[in-house]
C-alpha cells in the first residue's frame, strides 16, 4: 500500500525491537530516547494497551500535563453546559 502524503508511516512510530532481560529490563533504543528527550533517571509510566496485547510507555510529566489539560477542559465544558442550561431556562 502506497504512503499517502501527509500521513505518518510505520517508520514514524517504530524504533526497533528490544529483548526483555532476565530481570525484566529493556533498553529503549537511542533514537527513541533522543526523539522523546528521555534522560537517565526520567520516570516513565507503563500502561497496558487498551485494545491489544502490548505496553505503552509515557513520561510521568507528560501524563501530568495531559491530566491538567483535561481538568481545564472539564471546567470549560461545565461552564458551557451551565450557560446553555441557563439560556434554555430563560427561553
Amino acid at each position: 500500500m502506497a504512503q499517502q502524503e501527509g500521513h505518518p508511516s510505520l517508520g514514524d512510530f517504530f524504533y526497533g525491537s528490544v529483548t526483555v532481560g532476565e530481570r525484566g529490563q529493556v533498553v529503549i533504543p537511542a533514537e527513541a530516547r533522543k526523539a522523546h528527550g528521555l534522560q537517565p533517571g526520567d520516570k516513565l509510566l507503563v500502561f497496558r494497551h487498551p485494545h491489544m496485547r502490548g505496553l505503552v510507555l509515557a513520561n510521568v510529566d507528560d501524563v501530568r500535563a495531559i491530566f491538567d489539560e483535561l481538568q481545564q477542559w472539564e471546567a470549560v465544558m461545565a461552564r458551557l453546559s451551565d450557560e446553555a442550561e441557563q439560556e434554555s431556562e430563560t427561553e
